[in-house]
């Protein structure tokens, strides 16, 4: 993995003004994957936009840890669902123009 995939927990957490604790609670709930290289924690820069969603609905919606588990399970679940339709879908209409 390289360096330039990943971005500093610390870095991270300055500019989004989160505590780093909240980013590594959210390791402990495996909703995210931390990245350790010479003692440095780091998060993949592929996470960034899954942690932002988190943290929006952690401070702004105050929703607690537990409910964070629940709620990103079930948008990953609504995410999956929606491209299994549009795969459907591209296939229907694969048959309909035939």
């Amino acid at each position: 993995m390289e360096v330039t995939d990943l971005i500093s927990i610390n870095t991270f957490c300055s500019h989004y003004k989160v505590p780093t604790t909240f980013i590594h609670d959210l390791k402990e709930y495996e909703l995210i994957e931390i990245v350790v290289l010479n003692n440095d924690h780091f998060i993949k820069t592929t996470q960034i936009i899954e942690v932002e969603k988190l943290i929006r609905l952690h401070f702004d919606l105050h929703i607690n840890l537990e409910g964070l588990d629940a709620v990103y399970h079930l948008l990953q679940r609504v995410e999956n669902m929606q491209n299994k339709i549009t795969s459907l879908q591209n296939t229907l209409r694969l048959y309909e123009d035939l």
